[in-house]
């Protein structure tokens, strides 16, 4: 049986994709979404070197906007959830964006994002009223392609979910840890 020379070309450019694809999503979202997250995650941190731990009143804000309005705007009045969900979110705007970055557990930490990025989403759309306008949240199949958050984020997952579905690729410490790993 022989092949076509559609085919016989497709090939090449099969392996050529599996070999490029991780790596230039993972430069993409170095590219696009590091700083994004990294600075969102600096305004979350409270004071001194175990900040972290500490949450500043706006990362409440951010993450709970309609309990921190219900509290009064103050966070004595939240739970060990609340903390919890904060301090987690914070910690994730730092850590993930590094393990994609550098290729280490990878397709883990890309579905982190993506949970990140839905609950995100969430929360900008039902949390934040003022954020989820019209032009804000966007619609698909619409005839716009700039809105914040359906439009934008839909883009951010794809290239999340290139890393999850292929991997790190070659130029990773995945691929270092574990050599057998495509």
């Amino acid at each position: 049986m022989t092949t076509s020379p559609v085919l016989q070309m497709a090939h090449p450019l099969n392996r050529a994709g599996d070999a490029a694809l991780p790596l230039l999503a993972r430069l993409v979202f170095a590219g696009v979404l590091l700083m994004y997250y990294w600075n969102s995650g600096l305004t979350k941190l409270g004071d001194g070197i175990f900040g972290f731990l500490q949450p500043s009143a706006g990362a409440y804000v951010q993450i709970f906007p309609k309990a921190m309005e219900a509290a009064g705007y103050d966070t004595s009045q939240l739970t060990l959830f609340h903390w919890a969900v904060v301090t987690g979110g914070t910690i994730a705007e730092f850590l993930l964006p590094v393990l994609i970055i550098i290729g280490l557990f990878t397709r883990l930490a890309a579905l982190g994002m993506i949970g990140f990025i839905i609950l995100q989403s969430l929360t900008d759309l039902y949390g934040h009223g003022g954020i989820a306008q019209e032009g804000t949240r966007g619609a698909w199949f619409d005839r716009t392609s700039d809105a914040l958050i359906l439009d934008q984020r839909a883009f951010w997952v794809l290239c999340l979910l290139i890393l999850v579905f292929k991997g790190a690729g070659a130029l990773s410490v995945d691929r270092l840890l574990f050599k057998s790993a495509p």
